[in-house]
């Protein structure tokens, strides 16, 4: 056996700055490998990712060309701007996390994000993930898939987790940590990656393990 198949994979679909179970999941393999080639499912983290704010959880959703009942396969997905919907989720965010312990941190590089333009939700994803990975400091090999396969061999090492993680339907064994308006809301659990970012920094790798 070569040291490369002993290698584990994370399959998954690409989403809009992941929950925490992404991560939770992610930090137990080696690669992880993007799912391009399947067609858009609604009501899933493809173009929504969810936040704290001082009502409860916040939703902030990418607007698409065709809408979110479309059949299209994944990397032809395109992002409806004629929306400011960046403009919009980036004041979402710093109202809601200002008062955050690492805002400040991570603002000016995020809002730069938030200030680029991009046509496919796939690479707007992709951008998110980048910079979600850096923050947190998860250095994973990030492949996209050649083609769509249905089903793979567990004994291939790859962990199939395509439509798995799904909004509203929270993994067991998170993180538990201070939230901005936990006090008042409760703990809100697996929301995006963004909100362990602001309120634990650097400490967020360590909560994942």
């Amino acid at each position: 056996m070569t040291e490369q198949s002993k290698l584990s994979t994370l399959l998954i679909e690409s989403q809009y700055f992941p929950p925490i179970s992404f991560y939770k999941t992610l930090i137990s393999v080696d690669i992880l490998n993007i799912e391009r080639y399947e067609h858009y499912q609604k009501v899933s983290y493809r173009n929504r990712c969810y936040v704290a704010g001082p009502n409860g959880v916040i939703l902030l959703s990418v607007p698409l060309t065709k809408g979110k009942n479309q059949r299209t396969i994944m990397k032809d997905v395109r992002i409806s701007n004629e929306e400011k919907w960046q403009a919009l989720h980036w004041k979402t965010l710093t109202s809601a996390y200002r008062r955050s312990p690492w805002f400040e941190y991570f603002e000016e590089d995020l809002q730069a994000l938030y200030a680029r333009n991009f046509s496919f939700l796939l690479d707007w994803n992709m951008a998110c993930l980048e910079w979600a990975n850096k923050a947190v400091g998860m250095e994973r090999p990030v492949s996209l898939t050649e083609s769509f396969r249905k089903t793979y061999d567990p004994a291939s090492g790859v962990l199939d987790q395509r439509d798995v993680m799904i909004p509203g339907k929270s993994q067991a064994d998170l993180p538990q940590y201070t939230q901005v308006f936990g006090e008042r809301t409760g703990f809100m659990p697996d929301l995006s990656i963004l909100d362990l970012l602001f309120c634990e920094g650097k400490r967020a790798l360590e909560l994942l393990k």
